[in-house]
C-alpha cells in the first residue's frame, strides 16, 4: 500500500529555514515523480515544487523559486524540500504527492500524504 509520509514542518521566524521530507513507504513502482503542494487557510491547494525521476528534472513555482529547493533520492523513494528565506505568506499545510503522469496539478496527483504544517511568524 502506498503511503507518503511527510515530516519536518514546524514554527519558524521570517527569514528562517526548514527542511521537509517525504518518504514513500510503499515504494511506488514506475512513479513518474513526486512533488510538494501547499494549502493556506481559505485558499486552494497550489503547486510548490516537483522532481521527475526519469531525468531528475525539477520544477518550482515562481513564488518560491530562488528560495526553495527540491531534491530527491529515487533509491529511497524520498523527496526533500529545503525552504530558505521563509516569509509569513509561506504559512500553509505542505503536502507531498506522487504521480504517474507529468502534469503538476493537484487534480492530476494519484497519491497524497497527510500534510505537515509550516508556520512562519513575522
Amino acid at each position: 500500500q502506498v503511503q507518503l509520509v511527510e515530516s519536518g514542518g514546524g514554527l519558524v521566524q521570517a527569514g528562517g529555514s526548514l527542511r521537509l521530507s517525504c518518504a514513500d513507504s510503499g515504494r511506488i513502482f514506475s512513479i513518474y515523480g513526486m512533488g510538494w503542494f501547499r494549502q493556506a487557510p481559505g485558499k486552494e491547494r497550489e503547486f510548490v515544487a516537483a522532481i521527475e525521476w526519469s531525468q531528475t528534472n525539477t520544477y518550482s513555482s515562481d513564488s518560491v523559486k530562488d528560495r526553495f529547493t527540491i531534491t530527491g533520492d529515487k533509491a529511497k523513494s524520498t523527496v526533500y524540500l529545503q525552504m530558505n528565506s521563509l516569509k509569513p505568506e509561506d504559512t500553509a499545510v505542505y503536502y507531498c504527492a506522487a504521480t504517474y503522469g507529468g502534469v503538476w496539478s493537484p487534480s492530476r496527483m494519484q497519491y497524497w500524504g497527510k500534510g505537515t504544517l509550516v508556520t512562519v511568524s513575522s
